[in-house]
């Protein structure tokens, strides 16, 4: 049995950050009830139609949740989410500034009668301080944490290339909620949690926040290569491959100048003989370390940095993460049925319980919508006038697990 199993989590949700976190639940068998507006449901189904006409994001995210699409701004759709949290053990939400309260799903509005309900906000900003109404996307938040600033050229920010402030805040989500479970399953008491996108990737910030108020200035934006660490990086071989090189400590640099450089005495080149003047000095180092590795084709210098056993990868395309030997000899890739057709998925990346991680389908907009409704207890009849009237969306239901 996996460990969330017999929890259930009721989920208000858009986009990445609330999504990555409910699906991690899902991953360990919690029942995750997704509440989505009957007009098209989460915006992040339409980001895009790579996976046959499915959103990659929504694939992604939403794996083995069910889909109850209602309109919670009618009274009677507010009353079946109330019904829903009222039988939920953790409720989570990512909407706008100040929408949970006119819902009624605050924390204190959810745990006022119920202490040991566990209630998860993700925000922006925060929900107090200055920009606590202001809308925040991940583009943003990496921005005003200065993520950018690390990334690029020498002359060009770059945004990070996944959603990593979503990603953050969904982490400390996902974290935040197991610990409350754990300790609701000692005291009897739930949690009131609230995650912010800036702060999660704030905190992600903290190195070169640490190095910049230390040494007085920031650490430079250095392309691939590490911004403090030298050689930390790409090299060109002879043949056109590109090989990273990872040197993290003084007895790999003497390794590597002995072995793969040929050239022990650089070792103690007063240049190099510490990493803080390697990063210092990084232009006259790269010039070395690349003359060098252009003398190589890649076989030869793999073979080389292996035998002196420094850190190295191959600059991989996407599709050639899609096919990497690790993941298939591992055997981590599963199918995962979408309202669309067949997809794969990786398995989540913890191992070791007593029992696979959850792969289920992909949610169409409204397809447990019914079965719901029925556990509620609404009749047939009902649940077609709710249909009727716009306050619900129905389609093809999948078989349910009731509340517990």
């Amino acid at each position: 049995m996996l460990p969330l199993a017999g929890v259930t989590v009721v989920s208000l949700e858009q986009a990445v950050a609330a999504p990555f976190a409910t699906r991690q639940l899902a991953d360990l068998g919690a029942r995750v009830v997704k509440v989505e507006r009957p007009d098209g449901g989460d915006f992040a189904r339409r980001y895009d139609e790579a996976v046959a006409g499915e959103s990659s994001y929504f694939v992604w995210l939403n794996r083995s949740k069910e889909s109850v699409a209602v309109d919670v701004k009618a009274a009677d759709g507010r009353r079946i989410l109330q019904e829903l949290v009222d039988r939920a053990d953790v409720v989570v939400q990512n909407l706008g500034p100040g929408a949970a309260r006119r819902l009624d799903i605050a924390a204190d509005q959810v745990r006022v009668n119920d202490e040991a309900k566990i209630v998860l906000a993700i925000t922006g900003w925060g929900s107090t301080g200055p920009w606590a109404g202001r809308k925040a996307y991940d583009l943003l938040v990496q921005f005003e944490a200065g993520l950018p600033a690390l990334t690029g050229s020498d002359t060009e920010p770059a945004r990070v290339g996944i959603s990593v402030a979503d990603i953050a805040a969904g982490m400390y989500g996902f974290s935040g909620v197991l610990a409350a479970l754990y300790q609701r399953s000692v005291t009897g008491i739930g949690a009131s949690l609230e995650v912010s996108l800036f702060e999660a990737l704030a905190e992600w910030m903290s190195q070169p926040a640490n190095y910049a108020a230390g040494a007085g200035v920031a650490p430079p934006r250095s392309g691939a290569h590490h911004a403090t660490i030298a050689p930390y990086g790409p090299y060109l071989t002879r043949d056109r491959k590109t090989l990273i090189v990872a040197v993290q400590n003084e007895p790999e640099w003497h390794r590597f100048c002995a072995v793969v450089l040929a050239d022990p005495s650089l070792a103690h080149d007063h240049r190099f003989q510490r990493n803080s003047l390697r990063v210092a000095n990084r232009a006259a180092l790269n010039a070395i370390v690349a003359d060098r590795f252009r003398a190589l084709d890649a076989v030869t210098a793999a073979g080389l940095l292996d035998e002196a056993a420094i850190g190295r990868a191959t600059a991989s395309s996407v599709a050639d993460f899609v096919q990497h030997p690790v993941l298939a000899q591992r055997d981590r890739w599963r199918p995962v049925q979408t309202p669309a057709g067949r997809a794969v998925a990786l398995l989540p990346p913890i191992d070791g319980w007593n029992g696979e991680a959850r792969m289920d389908p992909v949610p169409a907009l409204g397809a447990h919508t019914s079965a719901v409704l029925h556990e509620l207890g609404r009749s047939r009849a009902e649940i077609t006038d709710l249909a009727d009237r716009g306050v619900v969306q129905l389609a093809d239901d999948h078989a349910g697990t009731s509340f517990s």
